[in-house]
């Protein structure tokens, strides 16, 4: 069996998309997460990466080979799996933990890589996520803005409404109130 490591793999739907290009060049999917497929092929000639590097370029994916591209791919799918897909109840707790257990290094070198490579820190990184999840979540209109920052683990609706207004330059009343809250979100592979 070999895994290969997909950037751009944030949803569910990223997941199908990506499934349908392996089976449509005659691959066998056993596993497929955010960022990762393992197939049961052992070895793929150059001329057959090539082609399937094609097709998900074309869909907006990218096969990584690069060891660190890999770990901020995996830290990215683990930042947006727990802000935007965890239903978790205790929202309430540490990134460094999480990251490090998760990923097998130090959280140190993972915040340091990532800032490297993406010009900006994890830390702006998990804030941006869970301000487009407080968009989201409002747009919905099913939840109080407390029990909002309660899921997303901020420590009260005033550091939740502090952030946002630093990130968007609106209250979180001013975005509920405009028509066009779903021209103001942004598709969560293109957050940097």
């Amino acid at each position: 069996m070999t895994t290969l490591h997909i950037k751009n793999m944030v949803c569910n739907r990223c997941i199908l998309v990506v499934k349908q290009v392996f089976v449509n060049l005659g691959l066998h999917p056993e596993k497929i997460s955010l960022g990762e497929v393992s197939i049961t092929e052992n070895d793929l000639s150059t001329d057959f990466q090539k082609q399937l590097d094609s097709a998900l370029v074309n869909l907006g994916f990218e096969r990584i080979d690069d060891r660190k591209a890999r770990l901020i791919e995996s830290i990215k799918n683990k930042v947006i799996q727990m802000v935007h897909y965890s239903d978790s109840i205790d929202r309430k707790f540490n990134w460094s933990s999480i990251l490090s257990e998760e990923l097998c290094y130090e959280y140190n070198y993972l915040s340091n890589l990532f800032s490297a490579v993406e010009g900006i820190t994890l830390e702006q990184y998990i804030i941006r996520q869970k301000i487009e999840r407080v968009k989201e979540l409002l747009f919905y209109d099913e939840l109080t803005l407390s029990e909002i920052a309660n899921k997303l683990g901020y420590s009260s609706v005033a550091h939740l409404s502090s952030q946002f207004k630093n990130i968007t330059g609106l209250t979180t009343s001013q975005l509920k109130k405009m028509r066009q809250i779903d021209q103001s979100r942004k598709p969560l592979d293109s957050l940097n």
